[in-house]
């Protein structure tokens, strides 16, 4: 079993060798340009992890791994135009970059090559079942995202309603790269099942970790600002939990804060902090993060698989819980 830089390593090398060429280049280069700008490769990662668990040989999975990195890539690109962000992993995003038009139709080829690429090294055998598994992950990302723009215009967001936008919007592509490695591996449909239960809990803790970050994280290690989500008013889990606990002083001071303006955003990430810390929120968006981690791990406890080579998503799974970006 390769550890997980290995593995890495040999997705870059073959993301390096497999840049989409065409024309007009106006089309093909933001492409390029956003899949170039990096990120954590989680979840071809796990896609090769979860077929080398079966077969050795991961060459035949590369191009699927490459086919989930596409398609999470561009719903990147036209997350961040809804989102108007006009900045990508500390670089300007697509459509700040080459124009909202462009970054719309180059997400769309990103879309259609991922189906391309998956198709590509998959038996006639495998096909179908590939096929719907990734086809479920991208209902469900879309259905994840209108949930999280529906959620900008309501007050009564609750954590259960919060844990499915999540696990749509995130969770669902870990798993489906998991399922789809598998598959592709041999692996049974037990032990596939098991996988992608394993990556969408572990998704879900993922998620709830990266709330906590962005509000308590160290921003020397972020990488970011902190507070980006309370300055947005996003739905987080921490916001969510803090509101359905305030005293109704301090939510006459909750509401002042959520429409200060962005002249006042300090003013506004403290006061919300302080509520948090009051609250104890991320106390309890800790405890729930290591449910789902612990949960995750379970699931793996129940494959017909040497254990040394679950050590290795054990592994993973721990550095995830423990990262501090």
């Amino acid at each position: 079993m390769r550890d997980i830089d290995q593995l890495r390593e040999h997705f870059l090398t073959h993301l390096s060798q497999s840049k989409i060429k065409g024309n007009p280049p106006n089309l093909y280069d933001p492409v390029n340009y956003l899949m170039g700008l990096g990120g954590k490769r989680m979840r071809p990662i796990l896609l090769l992890m979860a077929y080398e668990l079966f077969d050795d040989d991961i060459s035949r999975a590369m191009d699927a791994a490459l086919a989930i990195e596409m398609f999470h890539n561009f719903t990147l690109a036209h997350d961040d135009i809804m989102d108007e962000a006009d900045v990508r992993r500390g670089q300007p995003s697509m459509h700040a970059k080459y124009g909202v038009n462009a970054a719309i139709l180059s997400g769309d080829i990103m879309m259609i090559k991922s189906y391309e690429l998956l198709k590509k090294e998959t038996r006639d055998a495998d096909w179908g079942l590939v096929f719907d598994i990734f086809n479920k992950a991208a209902v469900q990302i879309c259905e994840g995202q209108q949930m999280d723009i529906d959620f900008e215009r309501r007050r009564d967001v609750d954590v259960d309603e919060y844990i499915t936008m999540i696990k749509f919007k995130t969770a669902v592509l870990l798993g489906a790269a998991m399922h789809i490695g598998a598959t592709l591996g041999g692996a049974s449909k037990k032990n596939s099942k098991a996988l992608y239960n394993f990556a969408i809990d572990l998704g879900i803790a993922f998620q709830i970790n990266d709330d906590i970050l962005d509000t308590f994280g160290d921003p020397s290690k972020v990488g970011k600002k902190i507070g980006g989500d309370i300055i947005q008013n996003k739905k987080t889990l921490l916001w969510i939990t803090c509101q359905s606990l305030l005293s109704e002083e301090d939510e006459a001071l909750f509401q002042s804060l959520i429409a200060l303006t962005n002249e006042d955003n300090d003013k506004k990430v403290e006061g919300m902090k302080t509520l948090y810390k009051k609250y104890k929120v991320q106390d309890a968006a800790s405890n729930l993060m290591k449910r789902y981690y612990k949960s995750a791990l379970s699931h793996l406890d129940t494959m017909s698989v040497e254990e040394p080579k679950l050590d290795y998503l054990k592994k993973f799974a721990t550095q995830l819980m423990n990262r501090e970006n």
